[in-house]
């Protein structure tokens, strides 16, 4: 017996999965089912494809193989398939998107409502996390990320200009004062946000030219971006936080700036897709739609213009 189109997407799923348990959660369908097909399918390939440990999945060189060739095969279905649907003119299919909690929530999930509502025939499912990419296992087809991509083999493309900016209440800094250096942050409470898998409580200023970091402390971390913001809207510290999230709370004078002389470097809003030799239609007008969409969504004051140089 062959192999099918449908066995190839099911190992597809199965090999960007953590486990078989989250693979039949992905798949709609029961833990034995994933473990009975998976298995059929090894049997027929008389070849061991995946190692079932009792928490998480890994797979053996032999399913390393089977994975990567799969992709290649799957791109050129998509290929002809998109072939097939510029002719008609519709877009259809599925998309996988994948953003942080709260860029997603706030901004990519009404964008691709919109998306949607045109293309009335695509399929489209956002998750969002605090958890970092990890490209290698397949897990989306187009991310959202804010700052520099943590892996170069993505295909990137900005969708709009941001900068993290270090912020907290008035009633903080009535009771602690307000930090005139960058390093007078070492002796303040910060909030740090432990995002994706970089070094949370290393605060970074300057540009290219003149780079400068340092370790902050406080009591308080999360990895919801929500979440701190919502302590230091309460006073219970500062925090480091991208202009698109606190920008209202910045014009309200429910924060403010702290070290407003002080630049920081860019951490731009990109789109990151698999760098495959074919890019699905369908995947590349999201990325249009969001590059059209995005900027207006988060647009407002500059926050940073024309900065000196560091003291």
């Amino acid at each position: 017996m062959t192999t099918s189109m449908d066995d190839l997407r099911f190992f597809q799923v199965v090999a960007s999965s953590e486990s078989l348990t989250a693979a039949a959660r992905e798949l709609g369908c029961s833990l034995p089912v994933v473990s009975k097909r998976l298995g059929a399918l090894e049997r027929r390939l008389d070849v061991r494809l995946v190692h079932r440990g009792p928490r998480r999945l890994a797979l053996t060189p032999e399913g390393e193989v089977y994975a990567a060739r799969l992709e290649t095969i799957l791109d050129q279905v998509r290929e002809l398939e998109d072939l097939v649907t510029h002719r008609s003119g519709d877009l259809r299919g599925s998309i996988v998107v994948q953003a942080t909690l709260g860029l997603g929530r706030a901004h990519v999930a009404p964008l691709l409502g919109e998306f949607t509502a045109r293309h009335p025939r695509l399929n489209v499912q956002l998750r969002t996390t605090a958890l970092p990419l990890r490209p290698h296992r397949r897990e989306f087809d187009l991310a959202v990320h804010v700052g520099t991509p943590p892996d170069s083999s993505l295909r990137m493309r900005r969708l709009a200009e941001n900068r993290r900016v270090p912020c907290a209440a008035p009633s903080y800094l009535e009771r602690s004062g307000t930090p005139e250096r960058v390093e007078d942050l070492a002796d303040h409470d910060c909030i740090v946000l432990r995002e994706n898998e970089g070094d949370f409580a290393l605060w970074r200023f300057g540009d290219a030219g003149n780079p400068r970091q340092i370790r902050v402390h406080g009591r308080l971390s999360s990895n919801d971006g929500d979440i701190v913001t919502g302590w230091a809207l309460q006073g219970r510290g500062v925090i480091m936080r991208s202009e698109w999230q606190i920008r209202s709370h910045l014009q309200s004078g429910a924060l403010v700036r702290v070290l407003p002389g002080v630049p920081t470097p860019p951490a731009d809003i990109y789109a990151l897709l698999s760098d495959d030799v074919h890019v699905p239609r369908r995947i590349s007008e999201l990325a249009d739609h969001l590059a059209a969409r995005l900027p207006d969504r988060i647009a407002g004051s500059t926050l940073s213009p024309d900065l000196p140089e560091l003291r």
